[in-house]
């Protein structure tokens, strides 16, 4: 059997049926990630664009690499071999601080850090005359971000420019591994100067405690020494209590800090240089120099002390104003003032009574000025500034209010508004001594001394009388306690009364 073979055509119509069984057979592609479409060829514009565009990019390239390699690869191997030099710094060692005898103060001991450690002597009554330094410091990654030793009081500050030297700079190579392949020192440390004070450390330390133990005996807050040599100006002691360890403070020991520190009583405040005290009848050798000097009364001549004196009230008939005397010491002359401490003597000579004329306040402002009570030293360490009183000093400080006689008497035995520093006293004691030149107190032995004039005219047979009566304090009066068999003293004593309680300084 034979079967013809059905001819078909390409070109042939489709029928409806044929098209939706190929519509239902298509394969799922997704046309948004370009599935199932048609590749065509790249234009040959597009084409030329791209091939341009690898090419600018490797050229680019390629001269960003000629340029590291070639043109800069010498300057950026030795940046790359800087970056891998440590600069160390050499720390020097400080300065070694003696007293006049040659005992060391302040030290240097090793210590397992890159700088020695500072030490003081370990006796009482140096804090404020010692001071003390802070060390280098490093920030939270162990770098020093300061590199000094930086004197920070006493006389670790004041003479922090000799004492401190020059550190030294060591430069490290270290390869990738920072392993450390050369040193180099650039410049070697230079060590501090040491210095020798004018402090004897044994009196130093017997002064101090002769001031603590009567300060606790007695209930003081604190107290103040200073002795000083009044032909060469140099500090022998000058100490405080209650005092800081200068220890405790450089190495930093917090919990000892607070139980070292919290009873009070200012043991930061230096009281010889910077605090500020009434000071009572130490003024009065001033007041008899002014009153030698002005001829307001012979020293030989004798006023009444009955233990006060009263000032009759001008605006009310029968009231008096009374002014205190410790004693009645009756008839006393100006050696005899001078050494029993007559406050009626002073009020009269100071500011006039019954027809004897007294000095007045601007007379007795002059005369203190001129021995510079109340007026900074010179002195090495940091001072405070005092007051006298004066009609300008009351009307500034009390709105305007007036002077009157009262204020005159007071401030002629050193009371009122008078402050001082235990330092500006002891140099104006040296006016005294010298006759008319002041000396001004240094801290390092063998410095030069240095005299001032006092800018008024006082004769020596001024001086002549005010020292006896400074003698005969020692000798009959109130400075007693200082008679002693070995060495001829002389002294005056000063008990000021201050506040409502009138309470004794």
């Amino acid at each position: 059997m034979f079967w013809k073979r059905r001819k078909t055509y390409k070109d042939h119509d489709l029928s409806p049926e044929d098209v939706l069984i190929d519509a239902h057979n298509m394969p799922h592609f997704n046309e948004h990630q370009f599935e199932g479409r048609m590749a065509g060829r790249i234009p040959s514009r597009r084409g030329y664009a791209l091939i341009a565009l690898f090419a600018l990019i490797a050229l680019v390239f390629g001269g960003q690499l000629y340029s590291l390699q070639v043109l800069r690869g010498p300057a950026l191997a030795s940046q790359s071999a800087e970056n891998h030099l440590d600069h160390h710094t050499l720390f020097t060692d400080r300065g070694i601080i003696y007293d006049r005898t040659g005992r060391e103060l302040a030290w240097n001991t090793p210590q397992e850090d890159d700088f020695n450690h500072r030490e003081y002597i370990d006796a009482a009554g140096f804090g404020h005359v010692l001071g003390y330094i802070s060390y280098p410091k490093r920030d939270a990654d162990g770098n020093y971000y300061d590199t000094s030793y930086a004197g920070v009081a006493g006389a670790e500050a004041a003479f922090n420019g000799a004492l401190e030297g020059e550190q030294g700079v060591k430069i490290i190579e270290r390869d990738a591994h920072m392993d450390v392949l050369s040193e180099n020192t650039i410049t070697d440390p230079v060590d501090g100067e040491d210095i020798s004070l004018s402090i004897d450390a044994a009196l130093q330390e017997a002064m101090h405690g002769y001031i603590r133990d009567i300060a606790e005996r007695v209930g003081f807050v604190g107290g103040a020494g200073v002795i000083m040599n009044v032909n060469t100006g140099e500090i022998l002691t000058l100490t405080n209590y209650p005092e800081y360890s200068p220890q405790v403070l450089v190495d930093g020991d917090d919990e000892e800090m607070i139980v070292s520190y919290q009873g009070g009583n200012t043991p930061f405040l230096n009281r010889a240089t910077q605090g500020l005290y009434t000071p009572g009848s130490i003024v009065k050798p001033y007041v008899a120099l002014g009153v030698l000097s002005e001829d307001i009364i012979n020293p030989r001549d004798r006023i009444r002390s009955t233990g006060e004196i009263r000032v009759e009230n001008p605006y009310e008939e029968g009231e008096y104003s009374v002014f205190k005397d410790w004693k009645a010491h009756g008839l006393v002359d100006l050696v005899d003032a001078l050494a029993v401490s007559s406050n009626v003597y002073f009020y009269v000579v100071g500011g006039g009574h019954n027809g004897q004329e007294g000095l007045g306040i601007s007379r007795l402002v002059r005369y203190f000025d001129a021995f510079d009570i109340g007026t900074p030293t010179g002195f090495i360490l940091n001072e405070s500034s005092g007051t006298i009183p004066s009609p300008a000093w009351k009307s500034d400080t009390f709105n305007g209010e007036p002077w009157r006689l009262g204020d005159t008497y007071h401030t002629a035995i050193g009371q009122y508004g008078f402050q001082v520093t235990p330092l500006q006293m002891t140099r104006a004691m040296s006016g005294i001594v010298h006759e008319g030149e002041m000396i001004t107190p240094h801290l390092r032995a063998g410095e030069q001394e240095r005299l001032r004039d006092v800018d008024v005219n006082i004769e020596s047979e001024a001086y002549g009388w005010v020292k006896r009566g400074l003698r005969e304090s020692v000798l009959r009066g109130t400075a007693r306690g200082l008679n002693v068999p070995y060495i001829n003293i002389a002294a005056k004593t000063g008990t000021a009364e201050v506040g409502n309680e009138r309470e004794k300084v």
